[in-house]
C-alpha cells in the first residue's frame, strides 16, 4: 500500500452554492476523497469558499445595517465562519463514505491563517468580487471606508478586495502531525485565514489569498507527493474554443512555464492552478501536479488522465 502525501485542492463546483448545494456535492467529493484513502495515501484536503464566503458577509453586514449596535464582520473573520461551515459538511461526508467502506479514520478540520506580505502589490489592485450588488449611495459609503468597489454594467456596483500571495502557514505543524497520526485533514480553506503579523499578534487582513496558491505552498512545506487539483475539466486545454484547441497530457515544468508566459490560462482562474503546479514541482525531486476534474480524481492521482506537470 501507498503511503503517499497528496494534498487535494477541491474548486467550488465540488461545494455548490448554496446550503443544500453544497450538502450534495460534499458526498460526491468525499467518494473522491474516500478513493485516495482507499489507496493508502495520506490525504490533506484544500477547498475554495467563494460562494460561501460571499454569503457570510453579506449576511452579517447587512445584520449590522439592520442592528447599529452590532459591528460589521471584516472579511477575516467572514473566511474563519466559512472554513467552520464548509468543514463541518466536508468532515462528515467524508467520514460517512470512508464508514460506508469499512475504513475508521478521523477526519479533522483545522481553521488555518495564513500570513500575508502587508506590501503586496495586491493590494493596490484588488481584484476578488465579494457581496452582493450595491446601489451607488452603497457604493460611495464603502469607499468613504477606504473600501475598493467596481461597476457591474446594467448591474450595479460590487466590493473587490485584494488577493495577495500566502507567505507562511501559520498551523502547518498542527497540520502535519495530524496527517502523520494517520489523519484525514481539512485545512487552508479558501486560500486560509489572511492574516499579517504585527509582533506577537496575528492581526486580521481585508483580502482572499488565492486558494491554488496555498494548496500549492502546503503541499511544499508537507513535502506532498503530489498536488492534485480538482476542477471542471478532465484535461485543460491550450487555444481554448478555437478550432485550434488541443488537450493538454503530461508537460514538464519548463512546458508549463511556456505555456503561461503565451497567456493561455486565465487570471484568477486556470493561470493560478499552473503556478501552484510549477511552484511545488520544481521545488522537490519526485513531485508531480496533477489538475483534472473530481470524477477522474482516482485516474489522476493515478496518472491515467488529467494535465499532469512532472
Amino acid at each position: 500500500m501507498s503511503q503517499k502525501i497528496v494534498v487535494v485542492a477541491l474548486g467550488h463546483r465540488a461545494l455548490g452554492n448554496t446550503l443544500p448545494e453544497q450538502k450534495q456535492a460534499v458526498t460526491e467529493s468525499a467518494k473522491a476523497i474516500a478513493d485516495l484513502v482507499e489507496l493508502g495515501a495520506k490525504v490533506v484536503i484544500s477547498h475554495s469558499n467563494a460562494p460561501q464566503v460571499g454569503m457570510i458577509h453579506t449576511a452579517m453586514n447587512e445584520f449590522g445595517k439592520a442592528h447599529p449596535d452590532y459591528t460589521f464582520a471584516p472579511m477575516s473573520v467572514c473566511s474563519a465562519m466559512s472554513q467552520g461551515y464548509i468543514g463541518y459538511d466536508l468532515q462528515n461526508a467524508i467520514r460517512a463514505e470512508l464508514i460506508g467502506r469499512g475504513i475508521y479514520k478521523t477526519v479533522s478540520t483545522i481553521l488555518t491563517q495564513v500570513v500575508i506580505d502587508p506590501y503586496d502589490d495586491a493590494f493596490a489592485d484588488p481584484e476578488k468580487i465579494i457581496g452582493r450588488y450595491l446601489t451607488a449611495q452603497e457604493a460611495e459609503e464603502e469607499e468613504k471606508k477606504g473600501n475598493f468597489v467596481t461597476e457591474i454594467p446594467g448591474k450595479g456596483y460590487r466590493r473587490i478586495v485584494a488577493a495577495p500571495k500566502p507567505q507562511a502557514i501559520v498551523e502547518l505543524d498542527a497540520i502535519r502531525a495530524l496527517v502523520w497520526a494517520g489523519q484525514v485533514v481539512i485545512a487552508c480553506g479558501g486560500g486560509g485565514i489572511p492574516v499579517l503579523e504585527q509582533g506577537a499578534q496575528l492581526r486580521g487582513a481585508s483580502a482572499v489569498i488565492e486558494k491554488d496558491l496555498t494548496s500549492g505552498l502546503l503541499a511544499e512545506k508537507l513535502d506532498a507527493d503530489q498536488l492534485l487539483i480538482l476542477t471542471s475539466v478532465q484535461k485543460v486545454s491550450l487555444n481554448l474554443q478555437t478550432p485550434q484547441e488541443v488537450y493538454l497530457d503530461k508537460i514538464s515544468v519548463e512546458e508549463a512555464k511556456k505555456h503561461m508566459a503565451a497567456n493561455q490560462f486565465a487570471p484568477g482562474s486556470m493561470l493560478p492552478k499552473f503556478e501552484a503546479g510549477v511552484s511545488f514541482v520544481e521545488k522537490g525531486e519526485g513531485r508531480k501536479a496533477v489538475i483534472t476534474d473530481i470524477p477522474h480524481a482516482k485516474d489522476g492521482y493515478l496518472g491515467k488522465t488529467g494535465t499532469i506537470i512532472a
